[in-house]
């Protein structure tokens, strides 16, 4: 399910960063190619300009002059005279004079259908010539070429001189097919490093609910198989119960009731840490006396230490403390987990410690015992549901919920609690609460 879901989620971040990333660039591109087109007409309006200017100032048009303009902007010039081809055009139309011919028709017919002397620009000379000029884009329909075209007409008297100019766009052109190929290979690449990205971040994204979904896993596993043990000893007794006369029944009712206590202890801890992680595992926090609270601790646990024959001690600073604000059932269930813990993994003639202590605005509750210890590879996962380390796997009563319990309370206390190792043997627990 989860590959399933990456592979969706991948797909999703990709698609719509690649749609935005080629939107932004196809928008882009038109107002750059716009922005080119404009230059570029621009430029040959200025071209068309300086031509007018020298057609000023020479009353003659030389073939060198026409021959140097034409290949100072790669431009196309017809010469007619009043209509007629000037011998220039000859001289140009040796190997293709009838494409050329009909080019220029085709431009003629254009520009007097679509403009006129009166659409066009009149500019009059110092010599007495009168200049009518235009410019337009055009598209010719025999060559399918998209050409810049401009038309300057000289007049005098019943004379009339055209010079047309054609500047082909197919270099313009291709600079924008370059500039398009050039983008679509770069939104190609980001789209491959895009995917890439997002199936790396998405698995980093899907990773804590992987996690959380095999502790489910394991939770679910767990609990059925906590839960199994003693619900068949219960089975297994009520059987036996039907035909063992009276005398044993009472040792197979004892066995149940143990039994069904131990079931009811194990789905109440559960019931617990589904409240914590569902959010209604709430504190009530209140000025708290560790001090008292934890004589109250010691003087609950001390009898139950006595009859394993194990040395039970508290720790108070002689100072009176500050209250500390936290839930007092709560922090007190924390402390007779840990006790809990320590008088079961812990042997005769063994020792526990409580202490109380204030470092920088910071409440510790330790508690020592000189028990089995734990190994340091089992430290990391002692606060995980059902975990046990192997030694106290055979404690019969101990489900594996109750640190996992303490750790939640402390972390809602804005706390921590941490597991070390005691230089006398056994563990060290420390609970950290702010104050």
């Amino acid at each position: 399910m989860f590959q399933k879901v990456h592979r969706y989620l991948t797909l999703l971040c990709t698609g719509i960063t690649a749609a935005i990333m080629i939107i932004m660039s196809l928008c882009y591109l038109y107002v750059s190619e716009q922005a080119i087109y404009r230059n570029h007409f621009s430029s040959f309006l200025n071209d068309m300009d300086t031509m007018i200017a020298s057609l000023e100032q020479q009353p003659v048009i030389s073939i060198e002059w026409l021959s140097q303009m034409e290949a100072q902007g790669s431009y196309l010039f017809f010469v007619l005279d009043n209509g007629i081809p000037f011998l220039y055009n000859r001289l140009n139309d040796s190997d293709t004079d009838t494409s050329r011919d009909s080019l220029l028709s085709e431009i003629l017919d254009v520009y007097q259908k679509d403009f006129s002397a009166s659409d066009s620009i009149t500019r009059r000379s110092s010599s007495g010539y009168r200049y009518h000029y235009a410019a337009f884009s055009f598209t010719s329909s025999l060559t399918s070429g998209n050409y810049y075209v401009g038309v300057i007409e000289r007049q005098r008297d019943l004379s009339v001189l055209q010079i047309i100019i054609l500047s082909p766009l197919t270099g313009l052109e291709q600079q924008i097919m370059r500039q398009r190929l050039h983008f679509f290979l770069i939104d190609i690449t980001a789209v491959l490093l895009l995917g890439i990205f997002s199936f790396f971040f998405t698995g980093k994204l899907l990773k804590p609910i992987r996690e959380n979904q095999q502790k489910q896993a394991q939770f679910v596993a767990s609990a059925s198989h906590e839960l199994r043990t003693p619900l068949a000893v219960i089975l297994s007794c009520a059987e036996c119960c039907k035909d063992a006369p009276r005398e044993k029944q009472e040792g197979f009712l004892h066995t149940i009731r143990q039994e069904g206590m131990r079931m009811s202890a194990l789905i109440e801890e559960m019931l617990t840490l589904s409240q914590s992680d569902s959010r209604f595992f709430s504190v009530n926090k209140t000025p708290v006396e560790l001090d008292t609270l934890l004589m109250n601790a010691y003087e609950a646990f001390e009898p139950l230490a006595r009859e394993k024959n194990i040395l039970l001690s508290v720790r108070l600073p002689e100072e009176s403390l500050p209250p500390c604000g936290a839930d007092e059932g709560r922090i007190y269930q924390v402390v007779s987990i840990l006790l809990h813990n320590a008088l079961s993994y812990t042997e005769e003639n063994g020792s526990i410690s409580l202490s109380l202590s204030l470092k920088k605005d910071r409440f510790c509750i330790c508690v020592e015992d000189t028990g089995i210890g734990i190994p340091d590879e089992d430290k990391r996962k002692i606060f995980d549901c059902f975990y046990r380390a192997e030694k106290a796997r055979s404690a019969k009563g101990h489900f594996g919920l109750g640190l996992s319990i303490a750790y939640e309370i402390v972390k809602l206390h804005h706390g921590s609690i941490t597991v070390q190792d005691n230089p006398a043997g056994g563990s060290r627990f420390v609970v950290m609460l702010p104050g």
